[in-house]
């Protein structure tokens, strides 16, 4: 038994091997230019270009549809490894596999329309948040139909990706219908407006900007009831801003090596011998790379959760599957946004204060690794979990933003 398992183990690692082969070479052109594209506010447009040539974007896609599917621990991975050679690249394609998994849960016309089109190399953005004024699962954002038309009128920030795109997905609500819908319109369309006005200090290259839609029509089967049931794509659209995250911290550990390898120059307080030789610093990046190991251990873990939960064999019902899948994710995001942290910051230990030069650029790690883990505060993840273990209460989310009702009655109150 031990040998069988060994031998399907070795197995999954080989394809794995095979798999990332494919895109190596086309991540390594990626890494040449990250600092200088970061550095200069270069949008990486090109590097999105390659990744569609070479089919990364196209890795989810069913096999009853055309595609070649690789499992969510693959995925992640390879998300890791992008995110190493530059995070804001492997950050802005959150939007599109995300629409990916939306996808596959529709209807089979839908399906049929719209997988096509990922497997042509199409890219799907985001728009679904609003700086302010909406309730907590509303949109200021509306659909309406006019004369046998329907059209899509408003603005929203935080559109990850979608400058990139060649289709945004746009959440929207519609008078007199329930909840809300996503419409899927183009980017190109004179009355879609993609601004790249992002000021964030990290991830600045990831087109997290304003979009705005003055009446854009809207195909009646291109817009989608957003489902509020418990389904797996929260667990999802969080496991890759996870594995953003363990990359962020491969390239700080990579970057801190680096540094310690080729020093010459030590400090009078300490040994006198090289930084690659002295005892404490090799002390140092073994920690870092012990950080960024158990980081990245755990989300892999979390992404085959989520594997496991659709895995037809365990015969999970759908509640199963949710917690399964909800819960691995949330406890990955209790802890891994510290780890990564710690070695981003660690990484100025190991070095002098050469390494706070901006033409270095290494602030930008942790820069970055600080923006991604703001997305989802950790508390209200840690929390959620406590009430699991303690009183076995089903992780929920509002899987919305937007003003709390309190915020909400208060300026209708100070309107009046």
């Amino acid at each position: 038994m031990t040998v069988s398992i060994e031998v399907r183990e070795l197995s999954e690692e080989a394809r794995y091997a095979a798999l990332s082969a494919r895109f190596q070479d086309v991540f390594a052109r990626i890494a040449e230019g990250a600092l200088e594209r970061e550095s200069n506010r270069v949008l990486p447009f090109e590097p999105v270009a390659w990744l569609k040539e070479s089919g990364f974007t196209t890795i989810r896609v069913p096999a009853e549809h055309g595609g070649e599917p690789v499992s969510y621990e693959h995925l992640s991975r390879l998300l890791i490894e992008l995110a190493a050679a530059d995070s804001n690249v492997s950050h802005l394609l959150r939007s599109h596999f995300s629409f990916v998994e939306t996808i596959a849960l529709q209807p089979v016309e839908f399906r049929n329309r719209w997988f096509p089109r990922v497997l042509a190399g199409e890219i799907f953005g985001n728009a679904a948040t609003e700086r302010s004024g909406n309730a907590l699962g509303t949109t200021q954002t509306k659909l309406r139909e006019e004369g046998g038309r329907w059209l899509l009128k408003g603005e929203k920030y935080y559109t990850t990706g979608s400058i990139f795109a060649d289709w945004v997905v746009v959440m929207a609500s519609t008078e007199g219908r329930e909840g809300r819908q996503y419409a899927l319109v183009r980017v190109d369309d004179p009355k879609v407006t993609i601004l790249d006005d992002w000021d964030g200090f990290g991830q600045p290259l990831t087109g997290t900007g304003t979009a705005i839609f003055e009446d854009v029509e809207v195909d009646a089967g291109d817009i989608i009831q957003r489902k509020v049931t418990s389904t797996l794509e929260p667990a999802f659209f969080q496991l890759v801003l996870l594995a953003v995250l363990v990359g962020i911290g491969q390239a700080a550990l990579r970057d801190a090596s680096t540094l310690v390898r080729d020093r010459t120059r030590t400090f009078n307080t300490g040994s006198g011998s090289l930084f690659r030789n002295d005892p404490l610093i090799q002390e140092r990046v073994g920690q870092i790379a012990a950080g960024v190991y158990a980081a990245r251990s755990i989300v892999v873990a979390a992404a085959r959760d989520l594997d496991a939960a659709v895995d037809a064999s365990l015969g999970l019902d759908a509640d199963a599957a949710f917690v399964r899948a909800e819960l691995g994710v949330q406890q990955a995001h209790v802890t891994v946004p510290g780890l990564v942290l710690a070695a981003a910051n660690e990484l100025f230990d190991v070095t002098g204060a050469s390494s706070t030069s901006r033409g270095k650029g290494l602030d930008r790690h942790w820069r970055n690794a600080r923006t991604v883990a703001t997305h989802n505060p950790a508390v209200f993840k840690a929390r959620s979990v406590g009430d699991y273990h303690i009183n076995g209460t089903i992780p929920t989310g509002l899987h919305s933003i937007g003003d709390a009702v309190q915020a909400t009655q208060h300026i209708q109150g100070s309107d009046s």
